[in-house]
């Protein structure tokens, strides 16, 4: 059972956010996909709960050349997988949301309470993470912006300070000839990833070398992990199938994957050989037609 709480629904987020200053203990509630797993399990027992749902002004999909993509935190799963917008300029988070969960869970599930959750199995992170993106988080006291990449700070945990909540991720346009991919081995369509591997690559326009390279692994380490050593492999040189091997040893080197029913962290790092490789050899072809 759920323990009593004291239960509060604000319809903005200047609503939202003065109670988060008044009740200092308050934990946020949004499509509540896994914060009332942890609820049920007491593993979390607040005195106040905040159901941002109702805040529509964070319910939105905004796309700018020269600006990027801005989502706000609470927009569905769903709405992501199936915007013509991000189809369209970033396909691969699309592409990332039609095997995450459910089509039940994407309907209700948000993309910002995915994120603040912090689980390091999570799909959206790791994708994020390849797209450089960053998180603005608000406050009584003002906004502040934060990378993806830093944002998770262990297992279930990440920066957010008392009185702030996640308002809206920014995806900048990538460069030109820039490809971007992602997949993760899963027992069962919709699964947790037992390994995901996020992998973006920009090209030259004239000699086709890897000018940058961004890899992110998900249930690899207790956060979603930047392999900046596998990156370095890449980073200079024409890419070929023996670069990418290369890149694949590199990131399982730089993984502390978990142990548990699904796999030991030697069949772990295996994977991620694996995934890093294949995923980076999609991206880089998406480079090459881009």
């Amino acid at each position: 059972m759920i323990a009593d709480f004291e239960y509060f629904a604000p319809k903005t987020v200047e609503e939202a956010l003065s109670l988060l200053s008044q009740y200092k203990e308050a934990k946020i509630i949004a499509g509540g996909q896994s914060l009332l797993v942890v609820l049920k399990q007491r593993l979390l027992t607040p005195e106040y709960l905040i159901d941002i749902k109702g805040i529509s002004a964070l319910d939105y999909i905004n796309y700018d050349e020269s600006k990027g993509l801005r989502v706000g935190a609470l927009t569905l799963h769903r709405t992501i997988e199936k915007s013509p917008v991000i189809q369209k300029h970033f396909g691969v988070l699309s592409e990332m949301e039609k095997n995450l969960a459910t089509i039940q869970t994407r309907n209700w599930g948000t993309i910002g309470g995915n994120l603040c959750h912090g689980d390091p199995a999570g799909d959206p992170a790791s994708v994020l993470i390849a797209l450089n993106a960053n998180l603005k988080l608000a406050s009584s006291a003002g906004e502040r912006t934060i990378s993806m990449e830093e944002f998770s700070k262990d297992y279930l945990e990440v920066d957010l300070k008392s009185g702030e909540m996640l308002i809206e991720i920014q995806v900048p346009t990538p460069p030109a000839r820039t490809g971007t991919a992602y997949e993760k081995l899963m027992v069962m369509k919709g699964d947790m990833g037992i390994i995901g591997a996020a992998v973006s690559v920009t090209l030259s326009g004239k000699d086709g070398v890897c000018q940058d390279a961004r890899i992110a692994l998900g249930s690899a380490a207790s956060i979603p992990l930047r392999a900046k050593e596998a990156e370095g492999k890449l980073m200079g040189k024409v890419l070929s199938d023996s670069l990418l091997i290369e890149a694949g040893e590199a990131a399982a080197a730089e993984t502390d994957p978990p142990v548990d029913v699904h796999g030991s962290p030697e069949y772990r790092r295996e994977m991620v050989k694996v995934f890093v490789r294949r995923v980076a050899q999609i991206a880089l072809e998406k480079a090459k037609a881009a």
